[in-house]
């Protein structure tokens, strides 16, 4: 199976990536390749990333999404991940590649941590945002 990226026009500072299909040896380099011009766009603060559709990741999977957590941590950024399966959430819970606070069960969990995060902002109190 193959790797499908449907990548969604920015919404302010916030860049969504749907996946689905196979993230594994075969496909990585595919996902680095789409995600290298976002993870370049200094105006990007958070990456979703929407594993709903993904069957299955391996360890160069998982190193693809550690690619981008780490560019994007550098700059205060973070990698959000929407929807994970249960064995690819077993995966990230395994390798502890992504920090369980950063997965999400939906749309409307996503939803609500961003907005939360945004108030909080607002508020003048984006420590720990």
């Amino acid at each position: 199976m193959s790797l499908q990226i449907v990548i969604e026009p920015p919404n302010g500072r916030q860049q969504r990536v749907a996946l689905s299909g196979r993230v594994d040896t075969y496909t990585h380099l595919e996902l680095d390749q789409r995600l290298a011009p976002l993870l370049g766009n200094a105006g990007l603060d958070n990456l979703v990333l929407d594993l709903g559709g993904v069957d299955y990741i391996s360890s160069a999977g998982v190193r693809s999404v550690f690619r981008a957590r780490k560019a994007l941590s550098a700059r205060g950024g973070k990698v959000l991940v929407l929807n994970p399966q249960p064995q690819v959430k077993k995966v990230f819970d395994i390798v502890k590649a992504v920090p369980l606070g950063d997965v999400f069960r939906s749309t409307v969990e996503l939803d609500a941590y961003l907005d939360k995060m945004q108030k909080k902002v607002l508020a003048g109190d984006d420590d720990d945002a």
